[in-house]
């Protein structure tokens, strides 16, 4: 009786291995995706700064500056596919819950969730970009013109409006989160040393704060489109972070926010390596 009860337990045991060693694969993999295309639109943003505009700093100017090194087709194949695994592996937080005790209440699930499809969609346009499709266009043009269907409906205003709403307040979540360094509890910090851990959190805080500042920003821009009717007014990433440029501090504070986004990269880096799945 004890046999074959044994032998299901290790076949068991055996399968979530198997099952365990594929989601981290996957997260690390998506993590190192993430923190690549966030590095390169930090660089684009720079240049930006600096007076070079003949890339848009947002994903699809990333996408152009990879596909014109050597093994540029290849590098972006493999973006797509680790954007795959972010996908999956949110998808599995989804259903099977995340790491740590809170990992399986619903509010998790559910944002984990949102995560999959907004990664889903990330991982389409790379590979379809990879597959030779150039899209509709720049970030700011979808926004202008998402913006533009969404006022054409009955409540389009409204729906705009909240999603700006929205989109600004996960922007102050987000920094808020990463100035208080509640990405602590996914990390393996006892595998760090005093130096990497500090580093880590320059990384974490620098980089999540500039990455809430851009959403914040976009959202702040999507609102005022919904109030004055006008979609012309919504701003993708390239727009928005242009958009630094033109405050009192002049370049240096888009200077301040690319740096920021190249350190969020690092910090996707440092987590790949480190992050609890």
């Amino acid at each position: 009786m004890n046999a074959p009860a044994t032998a299901r337990d290790a076949e068991a045991g055996a399968r979530r291995a198997a099952t365990g060693s594929a989601r981290e694969g996957a997260a690390r993999a998506g993590l190192v995706a993430r923190g690549v295309i966030y590095a390169l639109v930090g660089v684009l943003a720079l240049r930006v700064a600096f007076g070079d505009s003949g890339r848009e700093a947002d994903r699809g100017g990333a996408l152009q500056e990879i596909s014109s090194k050597p093994f540029g087709a290849v590098l972006l194949w493999a973006l797509g596919a680790g954007l795959v695994g972010m996908a999956l592996w949110r998808l599995s937080e989804a259903v099977f819950g995340g790491a740590g005790q809170d990992g399986g209440k619903a509010g998790k699930r559910l944002m984990a969730g949102a995560r999959c499809v907004f990664y889903g969609f990330v991982a389409y346009s790379v590979l379809s970009f990879a597959a030779g499709s150039r899209g509709s266009g720049s970030s700011d043009r979808q926004s202008r013109d998402v913006t533009a269907k969404a006022l054409g409906v009955p409540g389009g205003q409204w729906i705009v409006g909240a999603a700006g709403v929205g989109l600004a307040v996960a922007g102050i979540w987000i920094a808020v989160r990463a100035v208080m360094r509640k990405y602590h509890k996914h990390l393996k910090l006892g595998e760090m040393s005093r130096r990497v851990r500090r580093a880590v959190d320059t990384a974490g805080v620098g980089g999540g704060a500039a990455r809430g500042a851009v959403f914040a920003a976009a959202g702040a821009f999507a609102v005022r489109a919904a109030v004055d009717y006008e979609p012309d007014k919504a701003k993708g990433m390239d727009d928005t972070l242009r958009s630094f440029a033109t405050t009192p501090m002049g370049p240096w504070l888009l200077v301040c926010v690319a740096v920021g986004l190249v350190l969020f990269g690092l910090f996707s880096f440092a987590m790949a390596r480190w992050r609890r799945v």
